[in-house]
């Protein structure tokens, strides 16, 4: 069963730490949801501990200081960690990593940033790639843009890197942009090999529990999303609550199915606790 509560603080003495989603938790991608700092500063003040977990293609460091801008103080979160650090660290340990990846990215400079210190090329043609590293997508993007690019990879037999597996991004105004998962399924429906790091797979909760020394029953996953936070924190063995004012807010207005139903509908597990927005 599902249960709706007002505000964080009445079920975080259940947990020894939370973890939060990033995008549609905390921020819009530019904004900071209204009572999301001051929730947070109280859970700090009074012990609790905290920690993100976000689907972000960028690594960990560009995370934590992004969330420092938008008004969150830098010692509220004891671990940032990110599925592009993830990835970073498996190309760092791997001895069969690619060794030229072409990047698809959101801003030009973003795989360069992501790849700084690795022994790695980062070509601008297919040609010269071993593999597809995707870390985001520009705003206002359609798939088809890159139809002629992932053509040309899978006749390669190319794999793509996929760092955030997210299918869609929640923007200021409640507006959703599509995001690289949905680019990454197109390849693997197309027959692509593709590796996607972060939320709903296990590996990356798994690193976390270990990073934080927690059970898996004594921690709390806080996302939006059903298919990645709620899933993926479900299957790991944690407690979930979904923010239902981010990517599914259109669904779950108050005139439509509510958070259980809507799980159902989608082949998801329910999550345990729903509140509208962080508070």
């Amino acid at each position: 069963m599902t249960v709706a509560i007002q505000t964080l603080a009445e079920i975080a003495h259940q947990f020894d730490a939370i973890v939060l989603d990033q995008w549609g938790v905390l921020h819009d991608g530019s904004t900071p949801y209204l009572s999301a700092p001051t929730c947070l500063a109280g859970l700090h003040d009074a012990g609790v501990r905290l920690a993100v977990l976000s689907n972000s293609g960028k690594r960990a460091a560009p995370n934590a200081a992004r969330i420092s801008s938008m008004g969150f103080a830098p010692e509220l979160f004891e671990v940032v960690m990110t599925s592009g650090e993830a990835l970073f660290h498996d190309f760092t340990i791997s001895s069969n990593r690619p060794r030229s990846v072409l990047p698809i990215e959101r801003a030009r400079g973003d795989a360069a940033a992501w790849a700084d210190g690795l022994d790695i090329s980062l070509p601008s043609r297919v040609e010269d790639a071993q593999a597809i590293l995707l870390m985001g997508l520009p705003d206002g993007t359609s798939l088809d843009e890159f139809d002629k690019v992932l053509e040309a990879a899978l006749a390669k037999n190319l794999p793509l890197y996929c760092s955030n597996p997210d299918l869609a991004s929640p923007r200021a105004g409640g507006e959703l942009v599509v995001s690289p998962g949905a680019l990454a399924k197109s390849y693997r429906d197309a027959g692509g090999v593709t590796h996607l790091y972060g939320k709903p797979h296990l590996p990356i909760f798994r690193t976390l529990e270990a990073t934080l020394n927690c059970a898996p029953d004594r921690l709390l996953m806080v996302g939006d999303s059903l298919h990645h936070d709620i899933q993926g924190g479900s299957e790991a063995g944690w407690k979930t609550l979904l923010i239902e004012g981010g990517i599914h807010a259109a669904d779950l207005d108050g005139t439509g199915p509510r958070a259980e139903q809507l799980a159902e509908a989608e082949g998801t597990p329910r999550p345990d606790y729903t509140m509208t927005q962080l508070r």
